[in-house]
């Protein structure tokens, strides 16, 4: 039958998908992240070169 071949190849691709999808969710937050650490290293850089008021 035509539908034995079929449902495991969508099974595959579900899974597939599900993993990519989490792949690419890990890599926008570390993206995040690193920006957030450069932005702050950048505001210590420039604001941070002498003593407060």
């Amino acid at each position: 039958m035509a539908l034995d071949s079929l449902v495991p190849a969508v099974v595959f691709a579900a899974v597939f998908f599900y993993i990519l999808y989490g792949v690419i969710r890990a890599a926008v937050r570390d993206g995040i992240l690193q920006a957030d650490d450069r932005r702050q290293k950048a505001r210590q850089t420039v604001g941070g070169g002498g003593s407060g008021p």
